[in-house]
């Protein structure tokens, strides 16, 4: 009896194998090759998805054609300049060739729309001409500028997050410097595990890990580094460590003191944050808090008083 239950169910997954490896009908079986080729799943629609792709082409190709146009009013004339607005863009994390010029060119489109929205509100106000011409003016103004403060806002918000990733970084770059691993393999180590907590951080280090690889002296792809983060505390950490290799030194000590460091300095920034509250907290108290207490406490103070003195009794007709 056993053996037949056991024959049945061989013969059972035997037909299930070989229905599963059996071709589909010829449309289905072209239809899911090609889904499959284009790494498409069954519910996804092909040509949802093809129309989708040409409006972004599309978009591109017109973006491309325009930035150079919108940015050549606005592009910085001197080498430095420009070096230094590609410093800019790479510190705020965009290192592709053509952001300077797409940048330059959100500058000119933004400042444009500026000014026809600041137009347009001058003439629906029916302002003099003189008048239309100044507020035009300042709203090319104010879109000129508003792509420069997105851009140093984005820098500092990524420098903060650099900021703040240091020590926990160093932390376990310590626990694998002393673990065996060379300081190469260690930074490439720690920028594979700090991907998904300070993905800044970890960028920047597998950025210096691909340089070294190509060729390039340690020392000289962390410099590039500390300049691309404009972080205080990188500059610092690069300079420990590249004296510590010219003098010899335990690169784990060094970088375990650095760590500490960076720990303390983290702390001191949370506690002065938190002592700047009480500071940031006397403009809401009173233009908003104390306005409503006073007229909570003195309302009916001063009610009474009004009809006090104008003779009129509460209650009385």
């Amino acid at each position: 009896m056993d053996g037949m239950v056991l024959l049945g169910m061989i013969v059972v997954a035997v037909a299930m194998i070989a229905y599963s490896l059996f071709p589909k009908k010829d449309e289905e079986f072209t239809e899911a090759v090609k889904r499959r080729s284009a790494g498409l799943s069954m519910n996804d629609d092909p040509l949802l998805l093809q129309k989708k792709a040409k409006q972004h082409a599309t978009r591109n190709r017109v973006l491309a054609m325009a930035a150079p146009i919108l940015s050549k009013p606005v592009m910085p004339k001197s080498e430095e300049d420009q070096s230094t607005l590609r410093a800019k863009l790479a510190s705020a994390g965009f290192r592709k060739e053509s952001v300077p010029v797409m940048f330059l060119a959100s500058k000119t489109a933004v400042a444009f729309v500026g000014g026809v929205i600041a137009a347009l509100l001058a003439i629906h106000s029916e302002k003099e001409t003189l008048n239309l011409a100044g507020q035009t003016i300042f709203g090319l103004g104010i879109g000129f500028m508003v792509p420069n403060l997105w851009l140093s806002v984005t820098i500092g918000r990524r420098s903060e997050a650099i900021r703040n990733g240091l020590p926990d970084s160093l932390d376990l770059m310590v626990v694998a410097v002393e673990s065996g691993l060379g300081l190469d393999a260690a930074i490439q180590r720690v920028s594979d595990e700090m991907i998904a907590v300070h993905p800044a951080l970890a960028e920047e280090l597998q950025i210096a890990t691909i340089e070294t690889q190509m060729g390039v002296p340690r020392s000289e792809a962390l410099t590039k580094m500390a300049k691309r983060t404009a972080v205080t505390e990188m500059r610092a950490l690069v300079a420990v460590i590249t004296q510590a290799e010219k003098l010899g030194t335990s690169i784990a000590s060094a970088l375990r003191t650095q760590a500490e460091s960076l720990r303390t300095k983290r702390r001191q920034r949370a506690e002065e944050r938190a002592q700047k509250t009480a500071v940031k907290l006397l403009l809401p108290l009173i233009l908003f808090i104390f306005p409503t207490i006073f007229v909570v406490l003195a309302g009916p103070a001063a009610i009474q008083l009004i009809n006090t003195f104008s003779g009129d009794k509460p209650g009385g007709p």
